[in-house]
């Protein structure tokens, strides 16, 4: 405990913490990706090529 009365986290509970951040990181990569994969397919739909996009 801190001098003001805080608790301080136990190893554990730090790696815990490190690993839920880095697994909700990747979540968000995963969404993301899937976002930018949904907004290619619709350019085609359109006629676009994403890939010619710059």
């Amino acid at each position: 405990m801190t001098l003001e009365g805080n608790l301080i986290p136990l190893a554990s509970e730090e790696l815990a913490q490190a690993q839920l951040e880095a697994i909700e990181a990747k979540l968000e990569a995963i969404k993301a990706k899937q976002r930018a994969e949904r907004l290619a397919a619709r350019l085609r739909e359109l006629g676009i090529n994403p890939d010619q996009l710059d």
